[in-house]
């Protein structure tokens, strides 16, 4: 199996999960105090995305800020997104990659309404980062097609606030490390990381909580006279 073949599997494997039940299965397997994302860091619209960490860093630019100023601006600015501020992890996505992003927790919007749709364009799932890290959020939030989890939302574009450091290596997001290809899963009860060394364990008691729930949630259906949905019949999956 390829590497992106398990990428997939794993994908598939979490989909149907909600964070909760990922979270049951951390338990599960020990992992009581690691994984849940601080809870300052919410999503931009009501979703659910699973995906895998492609990581990418970024620290505070050291300055000084540009006295240019109108065109001679712009010069400056083209220079920044050349030299200083690249992105270059937007070449390496591949589908169901889960962008994850530590900013350092800085106000700067690095995601905005044009790359979100280039990262979905080559099929990026969403994102998290630590920082503000998102704008244009009306037209991100209209298009409904890449949702973000971000500590807030920013004003500000990235020149003379960070500098590009480094791609496909551990970052601190939340309070947890994530290292390229956890799997990430994420709605509105926040972001969870789950070990890629632990994943398949900790996806079978996150099934079984899954489903317990599941069960017990549409007895009680039945018994309050409600038709049943999608989300009180239990699953099969070959784990």
């Amino acid at each position: 199996m390829t590497r992106q073949e398990e990428n997939q599997r794993l994908i598939k494997l979490f989909t149907p999960c909600r964070v909760t039940d990922v979270r049951d299965g951390m338990d599960w397997m020990g992992y009581h105090h690691y994984g849940t994302m601080e809870h300052g860091i919410r999503p931009l619209f009501p979703a659910h995305a699973v995906g895998i960490a492609r990581t990418a860093r970024y620290l505070p630019y050291e300055g000084p800020a540009p006295i240019e100023r109108g065109a001679a601006y712009t010069a400056w600015s083209n220079m920044y997104y050349a030299e200083i501020c690249t992105d270059p992890w937007q070449k390496d996505i591949e589908p169901g990659d889960f962008i994850c992003l530590d900013i350092a927790g800085l106000d700067v919007g690095l995601l905005g309404s044009n790359n979100t749709l280039s990262a979905l364009r080559k099929g990026a799932v969403g994102a998290v980062t630590n920082g503000g890290g998102i704008r244009d959020t009306d037209e991100v939030i209209l298009q409904k097609e890449f949702p973000v989890w971000s500590r807030h939302i920013s004003q500000g574009m990235d020149q003379a606030r960070i500098r590009y450091i480094d791609k496909e290596c551990p970052v601190a997001i939340g309070g947890v490390a994530v290292y390229p290809g956890d799997v990430i899963v994420a709605d509105h009860d926040g972001v969870i990381v789950v070990p890629r060394k632990a994943a398949y364990d900790v996806a079978k008691f996150a099934w079984q909580e899954m489903n317990g729930d599941k069960q017990g949630r549409q007895d009680l259906y039945k018994s309050l006279g409600w038709k049943l949905d999608d989300t009180v019949i239990p699953l099969k999956e070959d784990l």
